[in-house]
């Protein structure tokens, strides 16, 4: 944060994260802070970069505080720009740690780097879905009726066929006004190596479709876990990005790990 006259300017970064190569996964602002902005000023922020989400961190304590804004609304808990604010951190701020600690609104959540495969794995809290009934118009508004209707947080809706979860081309109007977070679908995959393919969308929240989602995989891994019988589920999120998620079940924490890739490094003038 440099002060210049009157006006201030902030760092900010653009990571592509779940993300093979950049313009893949989802893509994240992160403004590392060295105090909390007001809360209207990180929310314009946000509503100016008009992603899904920018993250802002603050130092705090051996670790850092982490708030989460939609171009909306500010968020309880957002995986890929966890993912990506951890890189910045790694890569951009203090190269010599081995894992990070971030406080948030949703406990404390920790991201550690694998040397091996380069990847980031953040410990996310579990949100085992259970069966629940679709609020009025739901599945309306989706446009085919899954097998089954779950619910933590977030709607899980599951699907036989992979290919209706692709397809889907829902009515985001019709979803505006549900009483649950946002809708994943989901389906067991038709790919090699890939457990289960998903997609999510919170038009409430000012994202109508979000490219990969972690905070949906702590819902979307407890359900393929037991239904498949193994801890290691690889997920795949089918929207127009794309993304994959090495994601682990670990009874109340899930494991979910991915890599970034940078696309964009400036400043904000405020």
């Amino acid at each position: 944060m440099i002060l210049k006259g009157n006006s201030m300017r902030l760092p900010i970064y653009q990571i592509d994260a779940f993300a093979s190569a950049v313009f893949k996964g989802n893509p994240a602002a992160v403004v590392p802070l060295q105090k909390w902005l007001p809360d209207a000023a990180m929310q314009a922020i946000a509503a100016e970069n008009n992603l899904s989400e920018t993250a802002f961190f603050v130092p705090e304590g051996d670790g850092f505080g982490l708030r989460w804004f939609t171009p909306a609304v500010e968020v309880d808990l957002c995986g890929h720009a966890t993912l990506a604010s951890a890189w910045v951190i790694f890569n951009k701020l203090d190269g010599s740690r081995s894992q990070i600690g971030f406080f948030t609104k949703s406990g404390t959540l920790t991201v550690t780097q694998d040397g091996e495969s380069g990847r980031l794995a953040m410990d996310f809290p579990s949100r085992p879905p259970q069966p629940v009934t679709a609020c009025a118009g739901l599945i309306q508004a989706i446009g085919a009726p899954p097998k089954e209707v779950l619910g933590a947080a977030k709607y899980l809706l599951v699907y036989d066929d992979p290919a209706i979860v692709r397809s889907l081309q829902p009515n985001m109007a019709g979803l505006m006004d549900i009483d649950r977070d946002g809708v994943i679908v989901t389906a067991p995959s038709d790919e090699d190596g890939v457990d289960c393919i998903s997609r999510y969308f919170v038009p409430s929240k000012g994202v109508p479709e979000d490219p990969v989602t972690g905070s949906a995989h702590c819902s979307v891994v407890p359900y393929w876990a037991k239904r498949l019988g193994k801890r290691d589920i690889v997920a795949y999120q089918a929207s127009a990005r794309g993304g994959t998620l090495y994601c682990r079940d670990e009874g109340e924490r899930v494991r979910l790990a991915g890599n970034c890739v940078p696309y964009l490094e400036g400043s904000i003038e405020l």
